[in-house]
């Protein structure tokens, strides 16, 4: 496993590991966790955006949910 250096003001990190401690976790659990939700929730948001242009634009393409049932035989 690789380790990762990160600097920031000691009144932050106080926040940071009485968040972690509230919380049973390790700081590295803390900052690990809460990186991947926010890169997760960022490649959602852009998905979403996504599909609303392709929808605004009129080249959406959509199928009756009952094709997804007859291909996974449902």
């Amino acid at each position: 496993m690789s380790t990762v250096s990160l600097r920031v003001p000691e009144d932050e990190l106080n926040i940071f590991k009485a968040y972690a401690k509230h919380n049973h976790k390790t700081l590295s659990e803390v900052i690990r966790t809460i990186m991947l939700e926010r890169i997760e929730d960022e490649y959602d948001l852009q998905v979403f955006a996504d599909y609303e242009a392709k929808k605004e634009a009129g080249t959406l393409k959509t199928r009756p949910i009952s094709d997804l049932w007859d291909e996974v035989n449902l």
